[in-house]
């Protein structure tokens, strides 16, 4: 493995001491075990209220407790076993299909139905663990970054790789994202530094389309309109990055020092857009030993901390999620990976008490976690391979 990706990755290998034995088969656990139920607080200003009749119908007339609170293991993968798995997301509005990467060097594209669940089609090529990775819209393309220092391009339904970009600096690539509103331009980050904006129909660098950062770019985030990219490095800084939809240039516009040294291993963008409340939000990870929520205060992308939340995170690449369906609750709901083995459900709503429920099982740290489209399923991964499917209990 590259020297440069050790030193960021070396806590996976110090996480593996233990882990449990398990299969490919289904778990059914009793609902108690992976449940906590902590005192309702009103909700605030940041989501709609309960004048909001049409959101309220959509979530369920019950507690935000209530709404995240899990049955048990549904299923759980380990064809990444001893390897870590960095990332894992759900296809875009799919209840169904996720996909993750591994330090293996392979990503996995799984479904979940119909049962057993199983494993569709690995995504075999590169020649180094894979770092990153993202659906296209429509779903039927993944761009996956590796150490490597090259950005693959994959046909998700047979598992082909249709295109091979390689890194013009030669280094490693650490994280990308789609463009939101041209599926046509990926965004690169790399670890000299520095972010690529490429078109992948033609595996050329876009004009204007590259800046440097002050470390090894580790996460990125676009708004929902993809106006604004955020950036985050392993130097403890978040960059805003103006867009330009037209050329695909990219302008520095603002910087924030989350805390000096410490690696941004996760940044999520929400625009929380309802009838009732509009406040774009920015979920962070960042070493620190809490979970971060900025407000986005204006169309630079300034930053303006909200709210943190502890957790045990002071060296893994550990992300973060807003869920699914929060516009439309009571409360406000985000979900987080923690180094000891928990993933974490905040209230970003809360004044005390902001745990609504905490799910056990992993034996590493949970280093992502991902909702399908409704949130009747959440998946969580961690640094010993270990893929765990979690079953939202039915109303």
């Amino acid at each position: 493995m590259a020297a440069v990706w050790q030193q960021v990755l070396a806590p996976f290998n110090r996480a593996r001491g233990h882990r449990r034995s398990v299969s490919r088969g289904s778990y059914q656990l009793q609902a108690q075990m992976n449940r906590a139920v902590y005192d309702e607080r009103p909700p605030g200003s940041l989501v709609p209220t309960s004048v909001a009749e049409a959101s309220r119908a959509m979530a369920g007339d019950t507690t935000l407790s209530e709404n995240y609170a899990f049955a048990g293991m549904h299923h759980i993968f380990d064809q990444h076993v001893d390897s870590a798995v960095p990332r894992l997301q759900f296809a875009n509005d799919d209840k169904h299909l996720l996909a993750c990467c591994s330090l293996d060097g392979t990503l996995s594209i799984m479904t979940l139905s119909p049962p057993p669940a199983s494993v569709k089609v690995t995504l075999k090529g590169h020649g180094g663990p894979v770092t990153d990775f993202a659906w296209s819209l429509s779903n039927d393309i993944i761009v996956s970054t590796s150490l490597d220092g090259t950005l693959r391009i994959w046909n998700t339904e047979d598992g082909r790789c249709i295109r091979e970009v390689r890194d013009p600096e030669s280094s490693e690539l650490l994280c990308c994202t789609f463009q939101p509103m041209n599926n046509n331009l990926t965004v690169v980050g790399n670890s000299k530094h520095h972010l690529q904006v490429v078109n992948i129909s033609t595996g050329k660098k876009v004009k204007g389309g590259s800046s440097k950062l002050t470390g090894r770019v580790l996460s990125l985030s676009f708004d929902a309109p993809g106006r604004i990219l955020w950036a985050g490095d392993d130097r403890g800084s978040i960059f805003s990055f103006l867009f330009d939809m037209a050329t695909g240039k990219l302008t520095k516009a603002k910087r924030l020092v989350v805390s000096e040294g410490s690696s941004i291993c996760s940044i999520s963008a929400r625009s929380w857009i309802s009838r009732e409340a509009r406040d774009p939000s920015l979920l962070v990870n960042a070493c620190v030993n809490k979970l971060l929520l900025y407000r986005v205060v204006d169309n630079e992308g300034t930053l303006q901390l909200k709210r943190s939340f502890p957790i045990q995170h002071g060296s893994q690449l550990v992300h973060s999620i807003f869920c699914p369906l929060m516009s439309f609750r009571q409360g406000a709901c985000v979900v987080t990976g923690s180094e000891d083995g928990c993933v974490y459900f905040f209230d970003v709503e809360r004044n005390t008490k902001a745990i609504v429920n905490k799910l056990q099982g992993h034996g590493g740290p949970v280093l992502d976690v991902s909702f399908n489209c409704d949130e009747s399923l959440l998946a969580s991964a961690d640094s010993t391979g270990m893929v765990i499917i979690w079953r939202r209990e039915q109303k």
